[in-house]
């Protein structure tokens, strides 16, 4: 009995998924901003209580004000009708007080007809209600024309020989002051939304600050200068936390520098001592080993020590990419074909320049170890900088493409077989595109080989 119980309460996966679309594409839709969510959040329940009080109101009070007015003109028209009705020959004087004390203004017309019936207005509430209070009332045939003239009503009643004439003012029989709530209730509206939009923005003008430090930071860049928390609590506490993070990370790399620093310049010694000890003795094949074996740890150093700093003490400039690409080119230690192309001229963004440019060196020289054509290309597009060095080489497993970025990685491939190499070419370039907030992406190239794509921020 529990599973037949429970079997109605299940919904089926087919009939959710429409209604998992339905709401998948409305959040689509939904601004992504959070300055346009709270307004929404604001103005959505707003809207909604004006729409119920405007409905409740025209149900309710503009219904009944103008049914009782309605009422009122024709319990007046009828006693008009009965008067007449009475004594015939009293019409003029039942068309004199009838203006004098009722605003009316009424005429009785012997033998005439009434005109042909016209469509009734689909949503005229005066119309439908003076029409079934002349039918419960009266109950005389009649024509009424509550559109021709704006500002009266004209209402025809077929007596016995004759036809009743009467043209009432339209706010005798309809309540007419609805414009007064409706001007007061946008009004008011206009007037909160107002300061609920300058009190948002001034709520949400902090929190833009703190996206835009948070973003420079990660880019590498200074934090504007006036940058300091504001606004509510908090974001005053996310701020400060904020603040205190980036002081925490500054510490630790200039500590890290200052000690690498160190290292190098003790390391360096040793090698230089090495150099000198070696210059004293005569030239043979087994000093020329020597002499290359102290090269090649010399350049290892350089290496290690450019990725254990990481080049992030180097200020902004705005350089030109074009011509920091030739400047790769004419340094690049290879003989095999380099083709620079640049989309725009001169292409200049802030960089950290001497750090960009060894990440490009690393890249071209990485390709022009293993492949006879290298293609750089650089364009600017949607606020980012693109830099695309292709090869025509043997390229790279697909399953070994984020691999290879990991210091000191080996893969048994044709590109790894280079005993000049340290392994620390890729990790370093994307090192120094990470710290100015972009990335490396490797996949296959058109020529044949490995594409490196470096993509950051501008």
């Amino acid at each position: 009995m529990m599973d037949a119980i429970a079997k109605p309460l299940t919904v089926p996966p087919a009939r959710r998924r429409p209604l998992q679309r339905l709401l998948a594409a409305f959040g689509d839709r939904m601004p992504k901003g959070l300055y346009a969510r709270a307004l929404i959040i604001i103005i959505a329940p707003m809207v909604l209580l004006q729409s119920v009080l405007t409905f409740v109101f025209l149900e309710r009070h503009w219904q009944t004000v103008t049914r009782r007015l309605s009422t009122v003109t024709v319990q007046n028209i009828g006693m008009l009708i009965d008067l007449y009705q009475t004594n015939p020959l009293e019409a003029e004087t039942l068309v004199r007080l009838a203006e004098q004390n009722l605003g009316l203004r009424i005429g009785f017309v012997p033998g005439e007809e009434l005109p042909q019936v016209r469509s009734k207005p689909f949503f005229d509430l005066l119309d439908s209600t003076l029409s079934d209070e002349l039918t419960r009332q009266i109950g005389r045939p009649f024509w009424i024309d509550t559109v021709g003239r704006s500002n009266f009503v004209d209402i025809r009643v077929k007596l016995d020989n004759a036809v009743m004439h009467v043209i009432a003012r339209r706010s005798q029989a309809y309540a007419s002051n609805s414009q007064i709530f409706l001007l007061w209730m946008v009004g008011t509206s206009l007037v909160l939304l107002t300061v609920a939009i300058l009190f948002l923005r001034n709520q949400i003008k902090p929190i833009l600050r703190l996206s835009e430090a948070a973003e420079s930071f990660g880019k590498g860049r200074p934090p504007p200068e006036d940058f300091r928390p504001r606004g509510a609590r908090e974001v005053r506490q996310a701020a400060h936390a904020f603040i205190e993070m980036r002081d925490r990370i500054e510490r630790y790399v200039e500590q890290r520098t200052i000690m690498l620093a160190g290292v190098s310049h003790d390391l360096r010694t040793v090698l230089t001592r090495f150099k000198l000890q070696l210059a004293l003795f005569e030239e043979t094949p087994e000093l020329e080993a020597m002499h290359a074996d102290v090269d090649e740890m010399q350049a290892m150093l350089e290496d290690y020590m450019a990725f254990a700093k990481g080049d992030s003490g180097e200020e902004i400039v705005r350089a030109d990419i074009g011509e920091l690409l030739g400047e790769v080119k004419s340094q690049a230690h290879t003989t095999k074909h380099i083709a620079v192309e640049v989309k725009e001229a001169p292409l200049v963004v802030p960089v950290r320049r001497h750090a960009f440019k060894r990440a490009i060196a690393n890249l071209v020289n990485n390709a022009a170890r293993f492949a006879e054509h290298v293609n750089v290309s650089a364009a600017k597009q949607n606020g980012t900088l693109t830099v695309a060095v292709e090869d025509d080489g043997p390229g790279i497993p697909e399953d070994e493409r984020e691999q290879v970025f990991r210091p000191f990685y080996r893969i048994d491939h044709a590109r790894n077989q280079d005993s000049g190499s340290t392994g620390l070419g890729l990790a370093i370039a994307r090192d120094i595109a990470r710290i100015h907030g972009g990335d490396i992406a490797l996949s296959r190239s058109p020529l044949g080989g490995l594409k490196a794509v470096l993509k950051v921020p501008v």
